[in-house]
């Protein structure tokens, strides 16, 4: 079955048709609750209050239903308007913002105590119009969410990479805009049921949690120390130890024979500059 954001752009695509038939099915609505329970669990928010979370791509509400459930308020924000139609005539419980993903979080800094999407990270990394550029539309969206966060917070981004290098792409402009995290996968060997959380978080690196479904071994990516380094100011230079380090150790994980570290590796050479 082809992809939807291969079909048209999001806020085409989910007209009124299709934003009522994806609210009334049954198997949708059972699957976007439970991706958004484990979303919320993910977020790892406090048990004693109640916080405000941004809901991403709250489409007709679906997700913002659960976090009413566990007793949050939120705000919504969608791009199709037959989608936010939809939520206005379920009266969710929510504010709702029609707006673009892609052109960034309109809210004040550290608003929010945290923040979900199900379902639509994915759209971004396609040029539905001549003027979108993949790359700088992500990176637009993870640092005004990074801003609009408070310093404690998290977000999880539930999405269907297309294959790794979009992940990578992903990946790579949230640590940019500041976050540290990675993507945790449920369900690792399952074909319908496997799921990619992007886990990112504000306060600092912290070990990614486990994905359901690993018998107890994270199947977590962790992107977080080699975009630390990447942070620096310019390129890291090939004579940095830290660079030479992480190098030997991603093609020791390919198979890749390497000579062993000692401590003259990333040592500067008499007679180099």
């Amino acid at each position: 079955m082809s992809r939807p954001e291969h079909l048209a752009p999001p806020e085409i695509f989910y007209n009124e048709t299709e934003a009522k038939k994806y609210t009334q099915n049954s198997r949708i609505i059972e699957i976007q609750e439970q991706m958004s329970e484990r979303a919320i669990e993910l977020l790892l928010l406090p048990e004693d209050k109640q916080s405000l979370i941004l809901d991403i791509g709250c489409g007709s509400g679906l997700s913002g239903g659960v976090l009413d459930e566990n007793g949050h308020y939120w705000v919504g924000m969608d791009i199709s308007t037959a989608m936010l139609d939809v939520a206005l005539e379920r009266e969710v419980e929510g504010d709702l913002l029609l707006a673009d993903m892609g052109e960034g979080c309109p809210f004040k800094a550290g608003a929010f105590d945290g923040a979900i999407s199900i379902s639509a990270l994915q759209w971004l990394c396609n040029a539905d119009k001549s003027h979108h550029k993949p790359v700088q539309r992500l990176y637009k969206f993870f640092s005004t969410l990074y801003a609009c966060l408070s310093r404690s917070a998290r977000a999880v981004l539930q999405f269907y990479p297309e294959n790794g290098e979009q992940m990578e792409l992903v990946t790579t402009q949230a640590m940019k805009a500041g976050f540290y995290g990675g993507v945790v996968v449920d369900y690792p060997n399952s074909t319908k049921a496997k799921k990619f959380f992007l886990v990112l978080m504000t306060g600092g690196n912290m070990p990614l949690p486990k994905g359901l479904g690993t018998e107890g071994e994270s199947s977590g990516i962790d992107y977080s120390r080699r975009e630390k380094i990447k942070r620096q100011r310019g390129k890291p230079l090939k004579s940095r130890r830290e660079w030479i380090l992480e190098k030997k150790e991603r093609r020791r994980r390919q198979g890749k024979e390497v000579r062993p570290d000692s401590k003259y590796t990333g040592r500067k050479r008499s007679g180099r500059f």
